[in-house]
């Protein structure tokens, strides 16, 4: 006899409180057994409210210049203190939360999605259908994956739309062969053989019975690709190809800011550095909580 069960036959009110009810008391019942995992969520909130509410909280305009004010260290007044051109540091550091975050959510989507239909069908299909998706993504995934990635921006132009594509272009294998593989482990396993027998068709196994069965990895492999994307999109504008200045943007940021540690100025880069890290960092240690939310078995 389980834990839970035990529970049950003595105290019935106390199993109530110990199982997770539903989809969000399993949600906080996952946060408060993983102390890392709420961490991370908490941070990742954090990012969230930042991107909503600061560009409309922050004491300065991101674009407002002061040449009088050029390069002053932190104080007071400038919490993370002024770039080159008299601009507010921490100003712009919170509204480049938006931008980052939106190239890095919209791009892992479009990958997660267009990668997850096409490995589905090419794993639970198999034949040419396989062949030739396997083919394709070899062919994407022969190239240095950034050094692509400045080659599609390079051609199409360096727009927020043309980062976007890119980064879900060079992220499309990734789910596409971690699902085929998942679906294809699964395609013929006994739940997926009774529900063919219970009438349903092709389509309807593969979305509600083998697809939710492969979605734990794919969110840990989620969490990592939304890191990836943000210095990916940091990255190219770091080297000149992502966002245009003035925008607010973290890799330009750091960009500008590189010139000026040598002379001392170290927090024009500093400070949109330990942003762009602690977005990565959120990232990167959510991947496992987020597979124990959607893990059906953990529901169990």
């Amino acid at each position: 006899m389980t834990n839970v069960e035990t529970i049950k036959a003595d105290d019935p009110a106390k199993a109530a409180r110990k199982a997770p009810n539903g989809t969000f008391g399993h949600f906080l019942y996952v946060l408060k057994e993983n102390p890392v995992t709420a961490l991370s969520f908490g941070l990742f909130a954090f990012f969230i409210l930042s991107a909503v509410f600061g560009p409309a909280l922050v004491p300065y305009s991101p674009l407002s210049t002061d040449a009088a004010a050029a390069l002053q260290p932190p104080s007071l007044s400038h919490w993370f203190g002024t770039d080159n051109l008299g601009r507010d540091i921490f100003s712009r550091v919170i509204v480049a939360t938006r931008l980052d975050l939106m190239i890095s959510v919209t791009a892992v989507a479009l990958s997660f999605v267009i990668g997850s239909v096409l490995g589905a069908i090419a794993g639970y299909r198999g034949g040419m259908i396989d062949t030739v998706l396997n083919r394709i993504l070899d062919t994407i995934m022969a190239f240095p994956l950034f050094v692509l990635a400045m080659g599609i921006v390079a051609a199409l132009g360096n727009s927020v739309s043309n980062i976007i594509i890119a980064t879900a272009i060079i992220n499309i294998p990734f789910y596409a062969r971690l699902v085929r593989a998942e679906v294809n482990i699964r395609r013929e396993a006994g739940f997926t053989l009774a529900a063919k027998l219970a009438g349903n068709s092709d389509s309807r196994v593969l979305a509600f019975h083998i697809f939710p069965n492969a979605l734990p990895p794919m969110m840990v492999q989620v969490s990592l690709n939304l890191g990836w994307a943000i210095l990916n999109a940091a990255g190219l504008s770091f080297i000149g190809l992502g966002v245009r200045p003035p925008a607010a943007e973290w890799g330009i940021m750091v960009a500008e800011g590189a010139n000026y540690i040598i002379s001392g100025e170290w927090w024009v880069a500093i400070f949109p550095g330990i942003w762009l890290m602690l977005a990565v960092f959120t990232f990167n240690l959510m991947g496992d909580g987020l597979r124990d939310i959607v893990d059906p078995r953990r529901r169990t």
